[in-house]
């Protein structure tokens, strides 16, 4: 017997933000699966329920899967939410959501509020957003290289791209994160950030600025952070790059110009170049007699 797996998008702050049809899903539900309880329970408050709840983190993840897909082969219906935002996103109910799945279980999405576009559109960057951007989650804690190297990985990418990164960090590390990206000046030399912290609520603030700057105005950071950071250098092309073999196999394969300039840039020829060889690529050779 199938069970359905209903993963809820919850306020990131303002519990106002809650949907109708959210609400009606949690009120609803067999089992609101929560990664704090805590914060589950000041939800269920908040609409007037009373259902049961379950914790799932990274912690205890291994011991509630079995159970919870138990209950979901018993035919219940589980509501997956996390403590701020849409579940899966960056956070453990993604495994939930894989397991529940792959066993056949209907699993349906009630959207809801999200820091990353709530923080995009706060900050304000027209002509670098508006195409997207590349989102990196949490960093990981440690060891210190393998955060560098995270990081360095998340540059390159938003720098081929010409894209925003858009990090979260905890309180407690943002200093850190901070002090990391003003590293990277040198060789990133436009390089701004966006920090959103206690989006939604009464204290909302957004700085902006170089990341020594940013540093400097939180002092004493409070709450978790959606950090927006633009200006990320395109890397140095690879010398190894066959430009011409690239545009040659993307004219073959009826690419447009922008798909090609896409191809060169995820190589890391620089944007200008990129497009430059892209339009020039797609162009009829001149007929000489």
């Amino acid at each position: 017997m199938a069970g359905r797996l209903l993963v809820v998008g919850t306020p990131i702050g303002n519990l106002g933000d809650l949907s109708p049809r959210a609400a009606d899903a949690l009120r609803e539900a067999d089992l609101m699966v929560a990664e704090d309880t805590r914060v589950a329970a000041r939800l269920l408050r908040f609409i007037g329920a009373r259902r049961p709840t379950m914790s799932f983190t990274e912690h205890n993840s291994a011991q509630r899967l079995p159970v919870l897909l138990a209950r979901l082969a018993a035919g219940e219906t589980l509501a997956l939410t996390t403590d701020a935002g849409m579940p899966a996103v960056s956070d453990p109910g993604a495994e939930l959501v894989a397991a529940a799945r792959a066993a056949g279980h209907t699993v349906e999405v009630v959207p809801g509020p999200s820091a990353v576009t709530a923080a995009l559109a706060a900050a304000g960057m027209p002509g670098e957003s508006g195409s997207g951007f590349v989102f990196g989650g949490f960093l990981p804690a440690r060891p210190v290289a393998v955060r560098r190297a995270a990081l360095e990985r998340l540059a390159g990418a938003a720098g081929g791209l010409g894209l925003p990164l858009i990090l979260f960090e905890a309180p407690h590390r943002v200093s850190r994160l901070l002090a990391e990206l003003g590293a990277l000046t040198d060789s990133h030399p436009r390089l701004w950030v966006a920090a959103g912290r206690e989006l939604t609520k009464l204290h909302e603030e957004m700085v902006v600025g170089a990341p020594a700057e940013v540093a400097s105005v939180l002092a004493a950071p409070r709450g978790e952070f959606t950090l927006v950071i633009f200006g990320f250098e395109a890397p140095a092309p690879d010398a190894g790059v066959d430009v011409g073999a690239i545009t040659a196999a993307a004219r073959d394969a009826g690419l447009s110009d922008r798909a090609t300039a896409d191809l060169l840039r995820a190589a890391g020829v620089p944007r200008r170049e990129a497009y430059r060889s892209a339009q020039a690529a797609s162009k009829p050779p001149v007929s000489r007699r």
